[in-house]
């Protein structure tokens, strides 16, 4: 028997016996035969703890981190520098609390600290309400279509193409499970083609989603595009990069009903892919039907400051018909890392964090481009990533790169590069990035050259 799998023959018997069952198989004969697989699981045998460590050690090996090279990897997660100030007072004993802050009086630190998060995704989105964070990014999208799902019950969902590949794949996953059809629009030069939307956008519409800057590192014209959605009453929900808020005017003033993003960018660190947060903003309108939980302000019986749970929309708390999670949809400890790095910035401090971003990207774009054999991919305003065409497949590319100790960004295309700058990227590192991918994109060439 493995260590790992602690149940013994005798032990299975003991537990068929008790519930009265003749095998394993009877457990399951509710589910259909064509759905069971039939067979033992295809299994290697179990190992040692000593083996297993050897094991892990091996897989953990290969993992390269934004440390160990120059990395140009963003495509939603970005390599910022995270002060030792956020690690400091997220492991204080004023945030420790228990996995859900059910008793305010032993857990003011934490709810508190949601009050004050939401009060900041508040200001950065334009938007009145936010709640207490959901899971990431992704999830965050999913979401918002549920809840405009709830609102106006319409039938299909208009997204642009320019919406990150993991949101979009999200949001028609969870819309499947609800029979809403979800039908993509296209870029063009870069950004959403605002007559495709328009011609995608019915009285049967329910939701158009947007992202700001999209994927591939554009401004969208939010203002242009917002109206198109509104016109047959469509809820506008926009993904966004919360460091690029701080220089682009708010969805919440442009239109948008729903502003949702990815905040891993806020004090938290790349952790080879998570965990992070994701937050959720809306109008006062979409306020009950919000996932997750919103934390509020009150004064106890003696007249003091105080913080609760004020709404909570789990199933586990409210009539299952009207709940929009089924979840704890909440990462309080991420978010008060984000809380914290806001904090730490200050209203002018993301501002000029932001602003040093356009000033590297706009300086990477210029010497990016100016290479042979590389093009960008569009030429509008971009904040701190922007795509690249390659005259090579960007993979290959990307694999000479990693030779020389530098990734150049994320392949999105056979011959599209997606480069992102953090602060973390000096304009050495940029130069290092012009050198590097110059010599890969020249070895490529020569390499499929004819002969």
């Amino acid at each position: 028997m493995s260590r790992y799998t602690s149940a013994t023959d005798a032990d299975r018997a003991a537990m068929l016996e008790a519930v009265r069952v003749g095998s394993v198989e009877e457990l399951f004969a509710d589910i259909p035969e064509g759905l069971r697989l039939g067979r033992p699981l295809d299994l290697p045998p179990g190992l040692s703890e000593q083996e297993v460590y050897v094991h892990l050690r091996e897989l953990a090996a290969r993992n390269v981190s934004a440390e160990d090279e120059v990395s140009f990897v963003g495509a939603g997660m970005y390599d910022h520098y995270v002060p030792s100030l956020v690690d400091s007072i997220a492991l204080r004993s004023e945030f420790l609390t228990p996995y859900t802050p059910y008793q305010p009086e032993i857990s003011q630190g934490g709810l508190q600290v949601m009050f004050e998060y939401q009060t900041a995704i508040s200001e950065l989105t334009g938007l009145p309400v936010s709640n207490a964070s959901v899971y990431e990014g992704p999830s965050a999208v999913g979401a918002a279509g549920y809840v405009a799902r709830t609102a106006n019950r319409r039938s299909r969902f208009v997204a642009s193409a320019g919406l990150h590949p993991h949101s979009l794949e999200t949001l028609r996953t969870m819309s499947h499970g609800y029979g809403t059809e979800v039908v993509e629009v296209p870029l063009r030069d870069g950004a959403t083609d605002a007559d495709g939307l328009r011609d995608a956008v019915d009285e049967e519409t329910g939701a158009v989603f947007l992202q700001q800057p999209n994927f591939v590192g554009a401004v969208e014209d939010l203002e242009a595009l917002a109206p198109v959605a509104k016109e047959t009453g469509a809820l506008l929900i926009v993904a966004c990069d919360p460091i690029a808020l701080a220089l682009l005017r708010t969805p919440g003033e442009c239109g948008a009903d729903l502003v949702v993003g990815e905040g891993q960018p806020l004090g938290n660190r790349l952790d080879f892919g998570g965990p992070s947060f994701g937050f959720f903003a809306a109008t006062e309108a979409l306020l009950r039907r919000m996932p997750g939980r919103i934390a509020g302000e009150t004064t106890d019986v003696d007249g003091r400051r105080g913080f609760v749970l004020t709404l909570q929309t789990r199933e586990q708390h409210i009539r299952r018909e009207k709940a929009t999670s089924n979840i704890c949809t909440a990462q309080a400890l991420n978010a008060l890392c984000g809380m914290v790095y806001l904090a730490w910035l200050g209203r002018r401090g993301i501002v000029e964090l932001a602003e040093l971003l356009v000033r590297r990207t706009a300086y990477a774009r210029e010497t990016l481009a100016a290479l042979d054999g590389v093009a960008l991919a569009h030429d509008r305003p971009v904040v701190r990533e922007f795509a690249l065409r390659l005259d090579a497949p960007a993979q290959r590319v990307r694999e000479r790169c990693f030779d020389r100790g530098v990734d150049p960004g994320l392949a999105i295309g056979d011959d599209e590069l997606l480069v992102a700058i953090t602060e973390q990227r000096s304009r050495a590192d940029i130069d290092r990035l012009a050198e590097v991918l110059g010599a890969a994109v020249r070895e490529e060439r020569r390499e499929r050259a004819p002969v």
